[in-house]
């Protein structure tokens, strides 16, 4: 008889859940929650019931949009359930598992839960948080199963090349390894057609949602792009841990797939304006130093003195104002300020993160 697993849970989660609220929220990474009238749906376009291994519709949007074979998709309540359903399906208890760091805490605690023996390669922040593909080679042993990194990277939202990545991939199959990159924030791109790993290669899983760049979180519209075999192997594990999704989400995913275009033109010019008021706002401050994405919704200031405990601290219960302090990220001298929120609560919060600076 074996001994039961230890009960794990995400400190983040539980932080964002009963601490992330405040007036001047710079905490959420993802865009402001469309409302059913933004997605112009109508009770025509809905139904309750239905079985099966994912919706047809969906799957066939997703795999126009993605260029895959629908059979390569598993769809799933987002990316964060898409990201449990994939590590399941690759890994045993006691398999070696290479992750990022600094990392997005669930997503490691995740493995750790499904009993990984989890290793390290680091993304420096002297180094712009790039991903060293020469490391990852020197890390990987014949007993790798799994290579995961996220991309755009969460916290710092830079962006890992396709050559890097094409580097990932030959280490991953020199060692019969998969490379799992949860690309949610890559969304933020906004391409016609995004450019997902999952083409560079058989060894490359994907997970993904439509939550982060479109405001469509209440969804749940998750999905993995896998190759066939390994795609089918995933809905019959998920027959143990959802069985069948919620229909009416199924079916107001494509009505949202098929508006994605318009939703994400707005999401761009918002997410472009507040990285330019961020970028204003640290060009006035010599005791933050950061590295500066292109892309994405998120920003990783670092504190040049001690951590930034005291200050998210101060900022949350005198100035009212939220981000994410480092230690979930595993850099304590670090925070997370995401720019996907209102224009108004961004240009507040950051005055009021300069009145928390100078009160420190």
């Amino acid at each position: 008889m074996t001994a039961a697993r230890a009960v794990r849970s995400s400190s983040y989660m539980h932080w964002a859940k009963t601490q992330q609220a405040a007036r001047f929220n710079l905490a959420t990474s993802g865009l402001g929650n469309l409302s059913l009238r933004d997605l112009r749906v109508s009770l025509d376009d809905l139904e309750l019931t239905f079985g099966g291994y994912g919706y047809e519709p969906l799957k066939q949007a997703l795999a126009a949009r993605y260029r895959v074979d629908p059979h390569s998709i598993v769809t799933g309540a987002g990316t964060s359930f898409a990201n449990h359903l994939a590590i399941a399906a690759l890994i045993k208890p006691g398999d070696e598992v290479l992750f990022e760091e600094p990392a997005y805490e669930p997503m490691l605690s995740t493995a750790l839960y499904l009993g990984a023996d989890v290793k390290r390669f680091q993304r420096q922040f002297d180094d712009g948080f790039r991903v060293n593909a020469e490391e990852i080679d020197r890390l990987v042993t014949q007993q790798t199963r799994l290579i995961v990194l996220t991309n755009l990277h969460n916290p710092s939202g830079v962006l890992t090349d396709e050559s890097t990545l094409t580097q990932i991939g030959k280490t991953a199959e020199r060692v019969g390894a998969r490379v799992l990159v949860n690309e949610v924030y890559l969304e933020t791109l906004f391409e016609e057609t995004p450019r997902t790993s999952f083409h560079l290669g058989k060894q490359f899983v994907v997970t993904s949602s439509l939550t982060k760049a479109f405001g469509l979180s209440g969804l749940r519209c998750g999905w993995i792009l896998a190759q066939r075999e390994l795609a089918k192997r995933m809905w019959l594990l998920n027959d143990l841990f959802a069985a069948t999704p919620v229909h009416a989400g199924e079916r107001l995913s494509v009505v949202a797939m098929q508006q994605l275009e318009g939703i994400g033109e707005r999401a761009k010019q918002l997410l472009d304006r507040n990285r330019q008021i961020l970028n204003e706002f640290l060009d006035t401050r010599d005791d933050l130093e950061v590295v500066r994405p292109e892309f994405g919704t998120v920003m990783f200031p670092r504190v040049r003195h001690g951590t930034s405990e005291r200050l998210c601290d101060l900022l949350r219960e005198k100035y009212e104002t939220s981000v994410v302090p480092g230690v979930f990220f595993e850099m304590p001298a670090h925070f997370r300020v995401g720019i996907a929120g209102d224009t108004d609560v961004l240009s507040e919060g950051l005055k009021r993160l300069a009145l928390a600076l100078d009160d420190q």
